[in-house]
């Protein structure tokens, strides 16, 4: 039976090398995969995924409007797939969640999401809320904050490495941009401190 997976984390997890091996594991069988991400990320190219050790793979790329149960089902005519996975799933709507949920139930085709869980005012991006209510399994891929304890939450910071607190939820950006520290390294950097 398929299902819906979301696999979370902060910055720098080694989400999409984790979803690169795994549709590389259906491939090296002679299984056809279909990859996805977000338009919005471009910065390994548009409809590339790419990790930071180095490896990617071509994907087709989904707006904030488009019909992903629709670009599934044409692409399924084009021959058959073993499974979807989508990269930087954060920046899914809520539509497009429950349309990957009817991929799942209708198409009974495994849909396996990959993105950030929260954003750097440590807010649920949409696409992740919806995916928390509606996903058959979650995953959380851990990464470690400088302290060494489990990076949960992310900041984004100025140039000159001072953690910024207001702003648009999206905006593009690797290890210049954004550190993922643990929860009180986090409320440390934003400036939320216990009155003493």
């Amino acid at each position: 039976m398929a299902k819906l997976f979301f696999n979370y984390s902060s910055m720098n997890a080694g989400k999409s090398t984790l979803l690169l091996q795994a549709s590389h594991n259906y491939r090296e069988h002679g299984m056809d995969t279909y990859l996805l991400t977000a338009r919005v990320d471009d910065r390994a190219g548009a409809g590339r995924i790419a990790s930071r050790i180095g490896i990617g793979a071509e994907a087709d790329i989904f707006a904030p409007a488009d019909d992903l149960f629709a670009m599934i089902a044409t692409r399924l005519k084009k021959g058959t797939i073993a499974c979807v996975f989508v990269d930087e799933a954060q920046f899914l709507s809520h539509e497009q969640v429950w349309q990957l949920a009817r991929v799942v139930d209708d198409l009974n085709l495994p849909v396996l999401c990959y993105g950030l869980r929260v954003d750097f005012r440590g807010e649920l991006f949409p696409g992740s809320a919806t995916l928390l209510a509606l996903a058959d399994e979650m995953r959380e891929v851990r990464t470690i904050c400088r302290c060494g304890r489990k990076a949960t939450m992310v900041i984004r910071q100025d140039a000159q490495g001072r953690a910024i607190t207001e702003g648009e939820q999206v905006q593009i950006g690797g290890n210049e941009t954004y550190v993922s520290l643990c929860r009180r390294h986090w409320r440390e950097a934003v400036g939320d401190v216990t009155p003493k």
